[in-house]
């Protein structure tokens, strides 16, 4: 009799589910975003909130939840109920760095169910306008020959640029300090004024300083040019083959919510990226879009192990870590 009111009760859980899934959504979806209003996470998440809010039928509402590297905003994630209305947007720093150099209270691939690969952002070797070489095999000579006096600066201890630098110190055999920075912004101001000598950026905070000429870009940390800065050179044309480095986005739900709304999510987020005016916007923010089959769950999941198998290996190997 037991099993029997046991089997009764899973099978009326499944069906409640399932209905759940039917009906998703029901109210408003809310997109957790790990970052301030106004920098390029949060930029993504209004540009993608918008458009999957008409798929869905429902308001996708933005909240910024800052702290730890974005940590605070992924275990809140993490936590939340596994209904599909709690969605976590993240990148390479809070779904794969952040789990080599904190003490997670959260797994990131066992607690997570991967949605879809939003867009990527790949970095941008920028430096002070008065370096003196003009492209990236110059600078990397200019390095060798003043080793360990240039100043790299990042957006601190374990962000994405500073896992760039290190990675590329391996690559170049170049040795320069490390200046963490609370933020891009001031970064940028001390690039442009010549107090700090070079970083990788995120090209859609870099590019409006490239354009109007107040510092240098050597070149773009991925396989092809950006769309919206064709001028820049690949990594691989400029003389430094495979040193690929990218601040990628993607979108996570809990680890137990229904597939049907998984998949109800994906679908949401594949028709904002197939829509023309929202890949204009993404790509004027120097965004790379992911092919279609990149779009999917499958996609992120992919991504996301190659990113912690190619990076935890060098962050553990430099001692990057929190003090």
């Amino acid at each position: 009799m037991k099993s029997l009111v046991t089997a009764a009760l899973f099978a009326a859980t499944l069906g409640v589910t399932g209905a759940a899934a039917q009906t998703y959504p029901s109210r408003p979806v809310t997109i957790i975003v790990p970052f301030a209003a106004g920098g390029p996470t949060d930029t993504i998440g209004r540009i993608l909130a918008q458009h999957m809010a008409t798929t869905l039928g429902q308001a996708v509402v933005i909240e910024n939840i800052t702290g730890a590297a974005g940590s605070t905003a992924v275990g809140r994630a993490a936590r939340s109920a596994a209904d599909g209305y709690t969605v976590s947007l993240g990148h390479v720093g809070t779904h794969v760095i952040n789990g080599a150099i904190y003490q997670l209270q959260y797994d990131l691939v066992a607690d997570f169910a991967p949605i879809a690969l939003v867009a990527s952002n790949p970095q941008l070797i920028v430096a002070r306008k008065a370096i003196p070489a003009n492209d990236l095999k110059g600078f990397i000579e200019w390095l060798k020959a003043n080793p360990g006096t240039a100043t790299e600066g990042n957006a601190g201890v374990g962000s994405p640029s500073q896992v760039a630098g290190v990675y590329f110190q391996n690559q170049t055999g170049t040795k320069f300090q490390f200046v963490p920075y609370r933020g891009s912004g001031p970064l940028m101001q001390d690039i442009v004024a010549g107090q700090i000598d070079f970083t990788f950026d995120q090209a859609a905070n870099s590019l409006p300083q490239v354009r109007a000429g107040t510092i240098k870009a050597f070149a773009v940390t991925a396989k092809t040019r950006l769309a919206a800065a064709p001028d820049i050179p690949t990594v691989d044309e400029a003389g430094l083959p495979g040193l690929y480095v990218s601040v990628w986005h993607g979108l996570w739900v809990p680890k137990a919510t229904p597939p049907e709304i998984v998949g109800k999510l994906a679908g949401s987020v594949a028709a904002a990226l197939a829509d023309s005016s929202v890949r204009k916007r993404l790509e004027e923010l120097g965004q790379d879009l992911p092919a279609k089959e990149q779009q999917t769950p499958e996609g992120l999941a992919a991504m996301q192990k190659a990113e912690i198998e190619k990076w935890w290996p060098l962050i553990k190997a430099a001692n990057i870590k929190v003090e």
